[in-house]
């Protein structure tokens, strides 16, 4: 990451820090590999104790991103968004009345300039599976609470129009902080997913993630643990509706959604069924290893040495260890290996140790080390409940033979009678129709959802609430 330098006169600060309020919107366009361009927007608010902000990236139909601190002094702008996975340090300009900066993800360094206002889109997606309003169903705005965890989760709540008690299920999205439509890469699964189930007559509840949307709560200090516990709350607040059947909830978790699902539904009986999609079967840390090599952005001489690099970082990283003596071991790791391969990147001599350190932040947040360590086909033994999994032949993420052997032999090693494990031929992560199943090729399909999946996963679940 190129940090800006810019030279300004305490004159000029005092000045500044007197007559400039950035209060309201901010937007701007940064420019990712391949002339990619991303829209960022700000939205920011001033209250007695200073600044908030709420971050939106409509390239990728991402809204409501609730960084967790927000300081803007002297004309120094910065957004500590760590429970995102994220941060923005900028310098507002008096002669532009700009603020130029840059935003760093993980080990992605963008250049960001920010104006006054809101960026319009010209291109505009086309969605077609996305339900358009009125819907042939009710639909309520819901706030449930987790007391232990002191958050508010709010959602939305799709039942038939007809009276009665209804089967319902629970969405519960992936990693990585998520809306209640799981808006990502253009697409809304779980707003297709809950209208298709709700025409079936399977009520559907989805909710912000906590910290997120109109969520409480720091999702980056929160572990698959404490989302799980975030599902039992929504549980409980369903059993108190007179319009949910109590003994017919069920779970419907993706990608790290699928290995929330078991952990929730060993805390309670009030489960009964679960739907796994994309779910892994494998240790975490096997997973991240697999991940790694997937999508790494670069190439190595030797890719044995490269995954024993990954797996010698997870060992560190994953140990009981303080945080200091962690630290210490993973900075000095990172240093016997990275550097060649960052300056090789782009990055220069004088941010490779900046970068090194973000990278090792990044390894030991408190998501990374519970994952580390979790085993899903531990949780998925203990089931006793039906269970379906569907994974997609060509999802690039959670490959699918691995995991379906994990989830099925954790099935049949807890001598589960009701599980269907199924592969469903060329399609990706998100259970499009794909040629590749590469992320990128994400947002250019039109289908959000195969119709094949969505037959699947109504059909199955039907069969288990009648």
């Amino acid at each position: 990451m190129k940090k800006l330098q810019i030279t300004i006169t305490l004159l000029l600060y005092s000045i500044i820090g007197l007559a400039q309020d950035i209060t309201g919107t901010w937007s701007g366009t940064a420019i990712a590999g391949e002339d990619k361009e991303i829209v960022f927007v700000f939205d920011f608010e001033i209250n007695k104790d200073g600044y908030t902000s709420t971050m939106a990236i409509p390239t990728i139909r991402v809204s409501g991103m609730k960084p967790k601190a927000t300081s803007f002094e002297n004309g120094k702008l910065f957004i500590d968004g760590s429970n995102l996975g994220m941060k923005y340090e900028g310098t507002y300009t008096q002669s532009t009345q700009q603020i130029e900066g840059t935003y760093t993800e993980g080990g992605t360094v963008l250049s960001l300039v920010l104006n006054r206002g809101e960026i319009e889109l010209e291109e505009k997606v086309n969605r077609p599976q996305e339900p358009v309003k009125p819907y042939p169903y009710r639909e309520e705005e819901v706030v449930f609470e987790n007391e232990g965890a002191e958050v508010s989760l709010s959602g939305t709540l799709t039942l038939p129009r007809e009276n009665g008690k209804f089967p319902v299920v629970i969405l519960i999205s992936g990693s990585g902080p998520q809306d209640r439509d799981e808006t990502f890469m253009t697409h809304k699964p779980f707003l297709v997913l809950a209208d298709y189930l709700t025409r079936k007559g399977i009520a559907v509840l989805r909710y912000d993630d906590r910290g997120f949307g109109k969520s409480t709560g720091d999702h980056g200090m929160a572990t698959t643990a404490d989302f799980a516990t975030d599902v039992i709350s929504a549980v409980n607040y369903l059993q108190s509706r007179a319009d949910i059947d109590s003994e017919k909830i069920g779970l419907v978790g993706h990608s790290e959604g699928g290995i929330i699902a078991p952990l929730a539904a060993n805390q309670t009986k009030d489960i009964a069924f679960i739907v796994l999609l994309a779910s892994t079967g494998i240790p975490g840390s096997e997973q991240l290893i697999q991940q790694a090599k997937t999508f790494r952005p670069f190439s190595v001489p030797d890719e044995d040495a490269f995954e024993q690099f990954v797996r010698k970082s997870i060992e560190i990283a994953s140990s009981d260890k303080a945080i200091a003596p962690i630290k210490s071991e993973l900075t000095a790791h990172y240093n016997s290996y990275l550097p060649p391969i960052l300056m090789s990147l782009g990055v220069t001599d004088d941010q490779v140790s900046e970068v090194i350190s973000q990278e090792i932040e990044a390894s030991i947040n408190p998501w990374k080390r519970y994952f580390y360590n979790y085993n899903p086909a531990d949780e998925i033994e203990k089931l006793r409940i039906p269970v379906l999994s569907l994974n997609g032949s060509k999802d690039t993420q959670v490959l699918a033979e691995i995991n379906q052997n994990g989830i099925r032999n954790a099935l049949i090693k807890g001598k589960n009678e009701n599980y269907k494990v199924l592969e469903l031929a060329n399609l990706n992560h998100l259970f499009q129709e794909c040629k590749t199943g590469n992320i990128n090729e994400y947002s250019k399909i039109e289908q959000t959802i195969s119709p094949i999946a969505l037959k699947e996963i109504s059909s199955w679940i039907l069969n288990h609430v009648r």
